[in-house]
This record gives structure tokens, sequence and C-alpha cells, in this order.
């Protein structure tokens, strides 16, 4: 039988002293010396059982023998057999063996639920992604909101949305936004004008309620972020008040033509001396 160390927890000394009866459990010699029918109790292969390293008393005539396992890819792992006696015999029996992890075992990463491990992009064409009830982003639409433009724009007295953003959903959108591609730190907006501004463009449109404050949608449709939320303090070469510096025109004379003289050309005379 194979289990984890969860499954079968090795005993401490408090835990061995209160099963028998306050006081702490002796090694049981007998079944102790039972490192044989402790290993032959093991069903593996005889190769993937390594050397015997140790015993650990679980509690009166209850004694645990330990085997480095050689199994490949359980580097660190070893194989747990337990055995006991009743009292007044000198006859050993197994309980149970288990296969369980070491301080160095090499063991799976710790589970991550899925909806944790999932990352914005993962969700595909076709996909759905269900919020849960108490999913803290979000509030039920009834009750009304600390900002005073979504309720006018979007509060209804039974006909509104079933659940509405939070207080929280806000303020973490809002966070998430700036720090992404479309905030202040955007290679984009790194590399453009300083006074090149998208809370300074005339393509800048703000949002409705608290969060126009520090975003907006950009309306141009040359800069890479039109149709998209941006910052205030986001920026591009597209900025509707870039200044490029103009160039000094050159004047150009107008183009004079000379008929004070005209040079006569006979064309018959010409074709005949080519020969045409």
């Amino acid at each position: 039988m194979i289990a984890s160390s969860t499954d079968r927890p090795t005993m401490s000394p408090r835990t061995s002293a209160a099963r028998s009866g306050g006081r702490a459990a002796r090694l049981d010699q007998i079944c102790a010396s039972a490192s044989a029918l402790a290993r032959d109790a093991i069903q593996a292969d005889p190769s993937h059982i390594g050397d015997h390293v140790g015993t650990t008393t679980e509690g009166d005539r209850l004694v645990t023998h330990r085997f480095n396992c050689l199994l490949p890819g359980y580097r660190g792992w070893h194989w747990a057999v337990t055995v006991t006696r009743i009292a007044r015999s000198r006859h050993v029996t197994v309980c149970e063996t288990s296969l369980l992890p070491g301080r160095d075992a090499l063991r799976a990463p710790e589970w991550v639920p899925w909806r944790d491990r999932l990352r914005p992009g993962d969700l595909g064409v076709g996909d759905l992604l269900p919020t849960s009830s108490d999913d803290d982003r979000l509030m039920p639409g009834y009750l009304l909101s600390d900002d005073e433009a979504v309720e006018e724009g979007l509060w209804e007295r039974g006909l509104g949305r079933a659940r509405v953003l939070s207080r929280e959903g806000r303020a973490e959108l809002a966070q998430r936004w700036y720090d992404g591609d479309h905030g202040p730190n955007a290679p984009i907006s790194l590399a453009s004008p300083a006074p090149a501004r998208c809370g300074a463009c005339g393509f800048y449109l703000p949002l409705a309620g608290s969060l126009r404050q520090l975003f907006g949608v950009c309306g141009n449709r040359f800069a890479p972020d039109d149709g998209r939320v941006v910052s205030v303090d986001h920026g591009c070469g597209a900025n509707s008040e870039v200044v490029v510096d103009a160039t000094v025109p050159v004047d150009e004379l107008p183009t004079v033509y000379d008929d004070s003289e005209i040079e006569t050309i006979t064309v018959r005379d010409t074709m005949k001396r080519d020969g045409v």
C-alpha cells in the first residue's frame, strides 16, 4: 500500500504517551527485531528496497521500520512498515505498509485550484468562466453604489443587473489597468515625449464615475491604443498636441523661359542627312 505523509503520519512522543496512559512508550525489542518480516511485507521489487535505516516507536508493542526507497523518481522517500504483537505473545504481525517522503524528498508541487491558476489571456473562444457567488469584486445590483455616476447610469429599481462591481472590484481593476500595457510605464509611453500624455490629448475620452479621474478611452484611430482604456498619464506619439519641428521652406523661384533667341532647325534636311 502506498500512502502520503498525511495518510500515515509518524506519531510524536506526546501522542505515544497519550495512548499509553500518560507514559512514554518504550521500544518493543521483539517488534524492533522483526526487520526481515517488515522487509518481506513490502509489495515491491526487492531491488527497489534499500537498507534498513531505523525504527520508530508508535505505541506499546507498535513499531515502524523504515527502509530506503530505490524506486526511480522517488529520491528521499522511504518505505515504512508498522508491526505489532499482542501482549504476552512473541508473534509479530504487520499492520500496514506505506511509502512516505523524507525531508529532502522529491515531491510534486502543492496543488493549486483551477480558479487560482487561471491568468488573464487564458480564456479562449468558446470557453466559459463562471464567477463564484462570493466574488468580492462584485456586489448585488440592488445595493446602492458609492459612486454617484454609477447610480445615475446603471441602477434601476428591479430592472438593473444582478451584480455590479464593488469598491474592491473597481480598485483591483484600476490597479491592473494602471500597471498594464496601457499605463504610464508601458514601453510606448516611456518612449513618447513627456508632454504627450493622454490627459491632454483631444482624442482622450474620460470614463464615467470615479474612474474618470485616472482613466479614459483612446479615440485616435492612428494610435496603437485606439479603442482601449488608457491611464491619464499614458502617452504615445499620436497625441493631438505633439508639436513637430517645422522645416524652413526653401523659396523656389518661378521658372523663366527665354524666348529671345530661337534656333531654327530644318527637320527635312536633318532627316536626309541621317539617311532617313
